[in-house]
């Protein structure tokens, strides 16, 4: 009785946390066409400086980590399954918008070694967790047999 109550509170709280996902990626969408347009049509026309360019470029990334959340809360809700590969690709994709957005004159050499020990261990385990999905598929196509194999018993 207790248990089941639970995992309907805990499939409500995920049906919100979605619902706002999908505002606040709405939102995030809507405001980077906003600033886009904005720029363009602001003198000089069609001509966006660097940091103009840095600052959207991090807005479409934060827009791309809002999808993959989205993607991520859909896949739990539906099946019950969390995958790690699209936290790890949140994770290397927000990692990727700091890069891309921070000065690197503002940060002191121990603040960039981490952000690079961050981007290699996030590398690292994404190539793990994909080699070893690699290996368990061929595991399973090995066990499974051919069709002269069922049509010979």
């Amino acid at each position: 009785m207790i248990i089941a109550s639970v995992h309907k509170f805990e499939k409500l709280i995920n049906h919100i946390l979605l619902f706002l996902l999908a505002i606040i990626t709405l939102l995030a969408t809507v405001h980077v066409i906003w600033v886009i347009g904005v720029a363009v049509i602001s003198p000089p026309f069609f001509l966006l400086e660097t940091h103009e360019l840095m600052e959207i470029l991090g807005m479409i990334l934060l827009v791309m980590i809002g999808i993959e959340l989205l993607h991520s809360v859909t896949t739990y809700i539906t099946h019950r399954d969390f995958h790690l590969e699209i936290v790890i690709s949140v994770a290397m994709i927000a990692i990727t918008r700091k890069i891309i957005t921070l000065d690197p004159k503002e940060l002191s050499a121990g603040s960039l070694l981490g952000i690079a020990a961050m981007v290699f261990a996030l590398a690292a385990s994404y190539f793990l967790i994909r080699y070893s999905h690699r290996d368990k598929k061929n595991l399973e196509m090995n066990d499974t047999p051919s069709l002269e194999e069922q049509s010979h018993p």
